[in-house]
């Protein structure tokens, strides 16, 4: 489903991501594992375009999404603008399809929780008002929170927040869900609430990329895990692989310290 290739990414003299290349399959759940800084959370920001690659590419089911990131030249936006296309609106069609949960949640706090989820796929016109609310409703069921529909983000526990965070992202109906650390804002109490959400979402067998710290989680429900450090993915493999026969010797150092 993804293919990255080269993928370099500089802020300012920083090479944050150098030379990355990895494919993802359809299905597949990925864990990206390694210490702080190491460039995790900037790749995967790169995978929905929330941060543009200096160089390199992404196909998404073949289609190059690092050729959104160039506007076209003034005439064929002109074009595009008479057919109702716009370089935005690509770039919204696609990241529609790469569901992004956040390590903070990031709800609109004035917004009802039913609000917070309706809003992207109606403004994206992906489902009207009805459908949407139908959607949320079913998700929202399902996590057991439907009773808070109507209620303020303010009101919620956190893990009850990153739960809403996760529905508001499957009631787009992506084709990929990433996740950016979903735990590391909760308090311990909460992770497992929200690790059980993932959990069962693994057994659908939807495509997902998480990073995380949360080794024993990945160890249990990840397909494939990566090792990245220093914005190289220098290891990858199964679970039994990476986390029983590391063969790095970073990767060595790094799990002796966290298991």
């Amino acid at each position: 489903m993804i293919e990255i290739k080269d993928l370099n990414k500089y802020f300012g003299d920083n090479h944050v991501l150098r030379g990355v290349n990895a494919s993802i399959k359809d299905g597949e759940m990925v864990a990206v594992v390694g210490p702080s800084g190491s460039g995790k959370s900037t790749f995967l920001r790169t995978l929905n375009l929330l941060e543009f690659p200096t160089s390199g590419h992404i196909y998404f089911n073949g289609k190059d999404i690092v050729e959104l990131k160039n506007p076209p030249s003034k005439i064929v936006q002109f074009i595009n603008k008479l057919r109702g296309k716009s370089f935005d609106k690509d770039i919204n069609l696609h990241r529609a399809k790469v569901g992004m949960v956040f390590q903070h949640f990031n709800l609109f706090n004035h917004k009802t929780i039913l609000d917070n989820i309706i809003l992207a796929p109606i403004e994206l016109g992906i489902m009207n008002t009805q459908e949407a609310t139908k959607k949320a409703e079913d998700l929202l069921k399902r996590i057991g929170l439907l009773d808070k529909k109507d209620a303020y983000p303010s009101t919620l526990s956190g893990g009850q927040k990153q739960r809403v965070a996760i529905v508001r992202a499957l009631c787009m109906n992506p084709e990929v869900l990433l996740f950016d650390e979903p735990t590391s804002a909760l308090d311990p109490e909460m992770v497992g609430e929200v690790l059980d959400l993932i959990r069962d979402l693994s057994k659908e067998k939807i495509t997902m990329v998480i990073v995380t710290h949360e080794m024993n989680f990945a160890k249990e429900v990840a397909d494939t895990v990566w090792f990245m450090d220093s914005g190289v993915i220098t290891e990858k493999g199964t679970p039994t692989e990476i986390f029983d026969h590391p063969k790095d010797p970073r990767l060595q150092n790094f799990l002796a310290k966290v298991l």
